[in-house]
């Protein structure tokens, strides 16, 4: 949860003005965050490393080469089992996931340039939470042996940035974005249907062309929905 904290602190102050609101359908707690409180740094631009940037423009081919991927090595019903959550174009309005619990997965798809793999791998879920500090939000994974960590940032009411770090094994906390850049996560933030957010993560450094984190809040009528019973 902190993050950037250190690294934050020495740059100059800087506003802006947004409001961020998740969708209030039954069930789910409105949440606002108004970045337009003074924040160290307001703008993700002035955080992010000019390779991760680099990834982050490229998030539309990375999303078209893993998918046909995973597809010509056969896992296209698989695919599109995961209805939204795979579509390179379903995101929806309030990208910003609201602070809680939530119940997360891993996605893999495809391959690196060069390498060869699976090109389709779903992990079981695990815990993560998304909290609010300082009218900032952050995600954290609870449990695991790789426990991606980091900071979502305001781009757009559709899309978020996440800027983060893996934490690993019995480290106490992730590295600061930025320490290790072969630690470093970029990606975006989106919501694909009322109770799913997911964190596309294109051209990580290895096992995939692409990864998505998919997010889906811990409450009855989320698993309901889910259809997890309860």
């Amino acid at each position: 949860m902190h993050i950037l904290r250190t690294t934050l602190a020495s740059l100059a102050l800087a506003a802006l003005t947004a409001c961020v609101t998740a969708p209030a359908e039954e069930g789910l707690v409105e949440a606002t965050v108004d970045v337009e409180r003074v924040d160290p740094i307001a703008d993700w631009r002035g955080v992010i490393s000019a390779a991760d940037m680099a990834r982050l423009e490229r998030v539309d081919l990375a999303w078209r080469e893993a998918l046909a991927q995973a597809r010509e090595a056969g896992h296209g019903k698989a695919i599109e089992a995961e209805g939204p959550l795979l579509d390179p174009d379903a995101a929806l309005p309030r990208a910003a996931p609201p602070p809680g619990p939530y119940v997360c997965r891993v996605l893999k798809l495809g391959h690196p340039e060069g390498q060869t793999g699976l090109d389709f791998v779903a992990y079981k879920s695990f815990n993560c939470h998304v909290e609010a500090e300082a009218d900032r939000l952050w995600i954290v994974k609870q449990t695991g042996s790789q426990r991606p960590a980091g900071r979502i940032w305001p781009e757009s009411d559709d899309r978020y940035v996440f800027l983060g770090a893996m934490e690993l094994g019995d480290e106490k906390a992730p590295p600061a974005y930025g320490d290790d850049p072969e630690r470093d996560l970029a990606g975006y933030v989106e919501r694909v249907d009322a109770f799913q957010w997911r964190i596309v993560i294109p051209e990580p450094r290895v096992e995939s062309r692409l990864d998505v984190f998919e997010l889906v809040p811990i409450t009855p009528l989320a698993r309901r929905l889910q259809g997890w019973g309860g």
